[in-house]
């Protein structure tokens, strides 16, 4: 699409060309997300959902099973990763060949994901768990202390350089400035490790108010400077349903103006729970920009 990066990533081999937007569809394995309707338990609400997203034109399936939402409960590295293989070796069953980002910040659970069952993309939300926020010194040794001689170094970005997997860096940061500068200097460090295939997350939702999320919607042509693609989650978050003031399971109207927005602003990629909307947005929007194959 015109208004995007001409950037292709390689996903365990398979080069993906993020110039035409991906719909990227969430799988949580949580029992505490914050959309009810989000919530796979079983291995047959997991095979099914797995499958579901797929069929509706899916291209990457996300699998969480750490939940962060506000005031839900901290998960063990042990808990998660029982949570992330079970459903690893579930969704493999019945999508061999799909293209698995993995939802975490802990650099064991990562690996486990990538050298075992294939997984193409790490999606860190906690922007390399820097100040421990998203579980206590995961981001350290479970001492406190960083591992590397230099500690400048998050342990998820020495992981993923060590993977080689595609990245995505997520800003947990509110202030469009602050996003920037902060983006400057991790992506400085993930190039100085050798990490390559860098995907920007502005965070909607994450440390962030309700004016400071419409106000980085609005200048989020921004974070073009940094030559990388971008990805958008704003599926049914608060920012939607604060703001009507109604809920996560009245919010799909909502979420499918900002993918539209998000869409024209720049997003390469959409992080939906509603895969079926989300592809039918991106065909209307190459519509509307004179990019859709009508044949």
């Amino acid at each position: 699409m015109k208004n995007l990066l001409d950037y292709t990533i390689n996903a365990n081999g398979r080069l993906i060309d993020l110039s035409e937007p991906q719909v990227m569809g969430i799988l949580n394995v949580t029992p505490d997300s914050f959309y009810a309707g989000s919530r796979k338990q079983s291995e047959k609400e997991i095979a099914d959902r797995a499958e579901q997203i797929i069929r509706e034109g899916g291209s990457m399936i996300d699998i969480g099973a750490f939940s962060t939402r506000p005031g839900a409960a901290q998960v063990t590295a042990d808990e998660e990763m029982e949570r992330m293989r079970r459903a690893l070796q579930i969704v493999r069953e019945v999508q061999p060949e799909a293209l698995l980002s993995i939802d975490t910040f802990r650099p064991e659970v990562a690996k486990m994901a990538v050298e075992e069952f294939g997984a193409a993309i790490i999606n860190d939300v906690s922007e390399g768990n820097i100040n421990g926020a998203f579980g206590g010194a995961d981001a350290t040794n479970p001492n406190g202390e960083m591992e590397h001689e230099d500690n400048k170094y998050p342990a998820i970005f020495r992981m993923v350089a060590k993977l080689g997997v595609p990245y995505i860096l997520m800003s947990t940061h509110g202030d469009i400035k602050d996003i920037m500068l902060n983006f400057a200097r991790e992506v400085q460090l993930l190039r100085d490790l050798g990490a390559k295939d860098i995907i920007l997350d502005p965070g909607f939702g994450f440390g962030k108010t309700l004016e400071q999320n419409y106000t980085l919607l609005d200048n989020m042509e921004q974070l073009k400077a940094f030559n990388l693609p971008i990805l958008v989650g704003a599926s049914r978050k608060t920012m939607i349903f604060k703001l009507l003031g109604s809920s996560p399971a009245e919010a799909l109207n909502g979420t499918t103006v900002i993918n539209t927005m998000s869409l024209l602003k720049g997003a390469s990629i959409l992080r939906v729970h509603d895969v079926k909307e989300c592809v039918e947005t991106v065909k209307i929007v190459k519509a509307t920009v004179g990019e859709y194959n009508y044949k």
